[in-house]
């Protein structure tokens, strides 16, 4: 149900943003062969709420073809490694996780502010336990409902952000109080490669 409300608000919220774009000047970039490119980024940050990770560090690659110049859709993947936290006696495993997502940005100006979402599913990878000395040897979750929401600032090269990342596991791996947390706040930046139009 939580899932359900998250969803529901992302897309309300970039609903709003499309209306707000399609209203505003739209942009013209400085450079045409901007509609289609690789984005390729790093973002750094820390796992909220702290419970089996303490922080986050990750690597990003997108294709984004620019529907309009303030509209742009594509999918994204990467790998982001969680580093693991001693809880109350439970010696936390690392562990990674790899997106399959749609990714959604809108550019009110050519440069500037921006915001958008990825959506998808968050594969979770590494050791099979979530802890190292968990007598029950509970095994941690495969993966997903994935969801990245950022907004930052943008020039036709750079891109740079706070975003926050979350993979919705139910309650798998959770073990007695500790709540499994596939999720993090934090602050990055990607470099766009032109391919053309």
């Amino acid at each position: 149900m939580k899932a359900i409300k998250t969803t529901a608000l992302s897309l309300g919220i970039l609903a709003s943003g499309m209306l707000f774009a399609q209203e505003q000047p739209q942009p013209k970039y400085d450079n045409p062969q901007m509609t289609n490119m690789i984005k390729i980024g790093g973002a750094v940050g820390l796992a909220v709420p702290a419970e089996n990770a303490a922080w986050s560090l990750g690597l990003d690659v997108a294709y984004q073809n620019l529907v309009t110049p303030g509209f742009g859709l594509g999918i994204a993947t990467g790998y982001t490694h969680y580093f693991a936290r001693e809880n109350d006696g439970l010696n936390n495993n690392d562990f990674g996780v790899v997106p399959a997502a749609a990714l959604i940005r809108i550019y009110p100006r050519d440069t500037g502010f921006y915001f958008g979402t990825d959506l998808g599913y968050g594969f979770i990878v590494g050791d099979d336990e979530v802890a190292s000395n968990d007598a029950a040897e509970t095994q941690r979750p495969d993966g997903g409902f994935y969801i990245k929401p950022e907004i930052g600032y943008h020039n036709n090269d750079w891109n740079f952000f706070l975003q926050y990342q979350k993979v919705f596991t139910g309650d798998t791996g959770n073990i007695g109080n500790q709540s499994y947390n596939a999720g993090s706040i934090g602050v990055g930046a990607s470099y766009n490669i032109p391919l053309g139009k």
